[in-house]
């Protein structure tokens, strides 16, 4: 007979579960596993031999966690913190970068704007399916209360608070990237002004690069057939590209006007990179 698993082992198969809902709910690698860890540490502490769904209960638990910790943001005034990851550590590429695959990182832009408790509702139920009686506990609230909360950040998110100029910057970074990997010479000078400069520092110098390249045209035939390891990212909160073949290798910071691509400035200085904030999507 199979001896039944250990609370560690229970726990640590939400532990992705747990991880994708505050990423969701924070927006920053590090706080979201700050949180899942305080939900283990709580999870030690307590007796749970009569929860029968330890996951649902688990997911209740980080969510408080998660909301306290927004609230706390909110509080102190601050920016919203975005995605971060510390690309300095020895973690594998895998953990070094996480694929947001559920929301696109334009949506982690626009749930930065929710209040703490409208971000916390439309996240459970429209992400991960909770129901309303269960939201409405962690708020403190009317499972009613819940569900027009949900509502009216469904409302932000879809009609009014979406930022489509960081929708469209993406769309063009990616056609620049596919149109690149494809050797689409067509495709590149579409999306590159015809007056675009690339510039690369001294350590993407190191790396094959030339220092500046001016001219949709130059510019467009160094990049053709090349962004093999090259993703849409996140850096600083802003959209930009991130190259990974393994670890992380390089940044592109990419200015956008009018639709076109007018700069491109490739980053490989180790000091630089480990301070930039990047979250891969």
């Amino acid at each position: 007979m199979r001896e039944p698993l250990s609370l560690s082992e229970r726990f640590e198969a939400s532990r992705k579960h747990l991880r994708s809902v505050a990423l969701r709910m924070l927006g920053n690698a590090h706080e979201a596993d700050d949180a899942v860890q305080e939900a283990w540490l709580r999870l030690a502490r307590s007796d749970t031999d009569d929860v029968a769904n330890l996951p649902g209960w688990l997911t209740t638990v980080v969510a408080r966690i998660c909301l306290d910790m927004l609230r706390a943001r909110t509080a102190r005034a601050e920016e919203p913190i975005d995605p971060d990851f510390d690309l300095a550590s020895d973690d594998t590429p895998e953990q070094e970068v996480l694929r947001v695959d559920a929301i696109g990182l334009a949506m982690l832009v626009v749930l930065d704007r929710l209040t703490p408790s409208e971000r916390l509702a439309f996240v459970l139920h429209d992400l991960f399916d909770v129901a309303f009686e269960d939201i409405a506990t962690i708020l403190d609230k009317t499972p009613e209360a819940a569900r027009q909360l949900a509502s009216r950040a469904r409302r932000r998110v879809r009609d009014g608070d979406v930022d489509h100029a960081v929708a469209d910057r993406q769309w063009l970074i990616e056609s620049f990237l596919v149109a690149a990997r494809g050797g689409d010479m067509t495709g590149l000078l579409r999306v590159l002004d015809p007056n675009v400069v690339f510039r690369a520092d001294a350590a993407a110098v190191t790396l094959g690069s030339l220092a500046e390249i001016r001219g949709a045209g130059a510019v467009a035939e160094a990049f053709k057939g090349q962004a093999h390891a090259a993703w849409v990212a996140l850096l600083d909160g802003e959209l930009g590209v991130a190259v990974v073949p393994e670890n992380l290798l390089l940044v592109l910071r990419v200015e956008v006007r009018d639709g076109r691509i007018v700069a491109i400035d490739a980053v490989a200085d180790r000091t630089v990179l480990d301070a930039v904030d990047v979250v891969v999507g």
